[in-house]
């Protein structure tokens, strides 16, 4: 499981739910359900890193909880 927020919407253009990291910039990921999205965002999450680490990138700590809503 990811630490980072995670944002999740459904797109009527790609109908599909669509689940985004903000804090890891490009990291986003879809679904057919809520569920799905959150889970192939989690994978997704986990490559953006381990690629981060790899190539010497710095990786961004979770800011936690949101600050505005």
């Amino acid at each position: 499981m990811i630490k980072y927020e995670v944002i999740l919407y459904w797109s009527e253009e790609d109908q599909a739910f669509i689940a985004e990291v903000p804090e890891l910039p490009g990291c986003m990921a879809d679904g057919e359900s809520y569920q799905k999205a959150l889970a192939n965002v989690e994978l997704v999450a986990k490559e953006w890193i381990e690629t981060a680490r790899e190539l010497g990138r710095k990786i961004p700590k979770p800011k936690g909880k949101l600050v505005y809503a």
